[in-house]
């Protein structure tokens, strides 16, 4: 059971990290172009935003649809990573407690 269970909670543990950084690259991305930093009409910029959109934005709606209006000020990213840390948390201590 070991043999599988270990590095089956790493893999999902790495990807948990993947997926925290890529919403904080597009929260940072979606400041700066609001704030006119980066040309969102460029095509590097925008296949990384659509990219990135694709990925982070199911997450981030299914927070919104539960979380209240805070007028533009958007919490739904910063619940997600925090959320994401702590399930990612849990698979750490649950590899920490029964070590391969």
């Amino acid at each position: 059971m070991d043999i599988i269970l270990y590095p089956l909670l790493k893999v999902i543990s790495t990807a948990l990290s993947f997926f925290q950084t890529c919403v904080f690259i597009y929260v940072l991305l979606s400041m700066l172009e609001t704030f006119g930093l980066v040309n969102k009409y460029s095509r590097f910029v925008y296949g990384i935003h659509m990219f990135l959109f694709r990925i982070v934005d199911p997450f981030l709606s299914l927070i919104r649809r539960f979380l209240p209006k805070f007028g533009n000020i958007d919490l739904s990213p910063m619940i997600l990573i925090f959320g994401l840390y702590f399930i990612q948390e849990v698979i750490v201590r649950i590899l920490i407690k029964f070590p391969a």
